[in-house]
């Protein structure tokens, strides 16, 4: 490189300007002549993946899907003091988990690797000295002081901070002599006054004029790392990409990107640049919150199915916004040129209600429901632990008709071993005196109920039992309706509210509905 570097460095000629792209339907759907599709997700693993990170992983792996393509996973791990232990795994952990995981990764392997950044230096430096030999970039020698200096100075006047320049045109001797000083300086990309236009396949035609406003970027840093704008460019082009879906914040920096691919005649993929995923009230997702973090929806109990509902559901992209898609619906009706360049508001109060429909569904299928039952058997243990006075309650089947009949009701299934359904995992403590506050005819109830649960040829269904306690109570002189059923919850459960006292005897079982009457009785 230092070689390269004491050449005279002047201006290069740059080849033919990009092509005019084709119109935003026919270029989203093809690429060039016999290539496949080709898209990457490439979060930097400065911390764990969020639903900002995981919506543009779904739309690139429903693109990929959607054309029978494939869907790459890179890490862009260049700023190495920002990185975070743990965060790379949870990167693709998290992917897995949410039923989008990637064909090549840094875990998968693949044709195009190694797939993390600070694995491919030595491309980097290949481009870069094709860019100083061309007179496309430049050795800057300015310290970190003095630009810290000039970015202050602009913010002080109101201006947005720029390079001003001052090694762009530095003579062959001054930058032999500046090498005898500082060997290896950082690299500049001198930006062209006029960047080419671009049809982004979200945003229609743009261009940036980024030279005026910005100044020669920083693409090759003194430590040997590329910064963002070199290191994509240069991994898109060596991976194939054929098209770049990424976040509309990033839409401004296309043009110096083209710039770049010019500088080193490369074909440039096709950019759609995807709106922001912001909060209900337009405020910007955090990394700060640590509850957008897709760890924090799996430790709750939130299933990946509802997750990329509601992403998809709040934005755009689809002929309508339905609740309960499943992913191969989501690639099914997936048209990018649905995509808005409206914000996404993303309300996640109605989280909750996507994951009810969810599980709902998953209950329906027998497979899935065998999974939910081993799921709440792991939770059960976990939460009542020692406190399970009977085994029983594990038996899959016991819990495949908790499933069953609490299905529509809750929203998760830790909902299951919350509080309020404390009760059939473990007996109350419920006395006759607190049965007594409610009706003085405890003792005549709960011999009426026992008589019910041991009549022969009886199915002790919900509807039957509510007939049945109907007849019973009415039996009753005096007593409400409403005083047996509350009784009746009580005793059963230890709790005022609940679910409807039939569906608590079938769930509970006839056996355990006696013993726990008869306990009660006893105390």
């Amino acid at each position: 490189m230092a070689a390269v570097l004491k050449r005279v460095l002047r201006p290069g000629t740059f080849p033919a300007a990009l092509g005019r792209p084709v119109g935003r339907r026919e270029a989203c759907l093809s690429t060039d002549a016999g290539a496949a599709v080709r898209v990457r997700f490439a979060p930097s693993p400065t911390g764990f993946l969020h639903l900002g990170g995981l919506r543009t992983a779904l739309y690139n792996y429903i693109f990929a899907r959607k054309h029978r393509g494939s869907f790459i996973l890179r890490l862009e791990d260049t700023d190495q003091t920002r990185l975070v232990p743990g965060a790379a795994e949870n990167i693709e952990d998290m992917l897995e988990w949410a039923g989008i995981p990637p064909d090549e990764s840094p875990r998968q392997g693949g044709p195009a690797g190694p797939y993390q950044q600070s694995q491919r230096l030595e491309l980097y430096a290949q481009a870069t000295e094709a860019l100083v030999k061309t007179g496309a970039a430049y050795p800057c020698f300015c310290s970190p002081e003095r630009l810290e200096l000039l970015k202050r100075e602009a913010l002080r006047n109101h201006q947005t901070p720029r390079y001003d320049s001052r090694c762009r045109n530095l003579t062959q001797k001054q930058v032999a002599q500046k090498l005898a000083e500082v060997p290896k300086p950082a690299i500049r990309f001198r930006l062209e006054e006029e960047a080419p236009a671009f049809q982004d396949l979200v945003y229609g035609w743009k261009q940036h004029e980024v030279a005026s406003v910005e100044g020669d970027p920083v693409i090759l840093k003194s430590d040997g790392f590329p910064t963002y704008h070199l290191a994509c460019v240069v991994d898109d082009h060596h991976m194939g990409i054929s098209h770049v879906l990424r976040g509309s914040e990033w839409l401004s920096s296309t043009s110096k990107h083209l710039l770049l691919y010019q500088a080193l005649g490369w074909q440039p993929p096709h950019f759609a640049h995807l709106p922001l995923l912001l909060n209900r009230d337009g405020s910007k997702l955090s990394k700060r919150q640590g509850d957008v973090f897709l760890e924090h929806f799996a430790t709750a109990g939130f299933l990946p199915d509802a997750l990329l509902d509601i992403i998809t559901n709040c934005g755009s992209g689809f002929a309508e916004n339905q609740m309960g898609r499943t992913l191969p619906e989501l690639v099914t009706q997936f048209d990018l040129t649905r995509i808005t360049c409206h914000s996404a508001l993303l309300d996640l109060e109605k989280l909750p209600e996507f994951n009810r429909v969810h599980l709902r569904r998953l209950v329906s299928s027998e497979a899935q429901r065998r999974q939910l039952v081993g799921k709440l058997q792991a939770l059960v243990e976990e939460v009542f632990g020692s406190q399970l006075q009977d085994r029983a309650v594990l038996d899959p089947a016991y819990m495949e008709r908790i499933i069953l009949l609490r299905q529509g009701h809750i929203c998760r299934l830790q909902d299951l071993v919350s509080p309020a359904y404390s009760y059939l995992w473990t007996r109350p403590a419920v006395g006759r005196a607190q049965l007594g506050t409610i009706s003085e005819k405890v003792d005549e109830i709960a011999k009426r109920v026992i008589g019910l649960l041991e009549r022969p040829g009886v199915s002790l269904t919900q509807d039957v039992l509510n007939g049945e306690l109907k007849k019973l109570s009415e039996g009753l002189e005096g007593t409400k309706y409403s005083n047996v059923m509350r009784l009746l919850r009580v005793a059963l459960s230890g709790q005022p509210q609940g679910p409807p006292v039939a569906e608590m005897i079938v769930s509970l079982g006839p056996k355990e509905v006696r013993e726990r009457i008869q306990k009660v009785l006893s105390s």
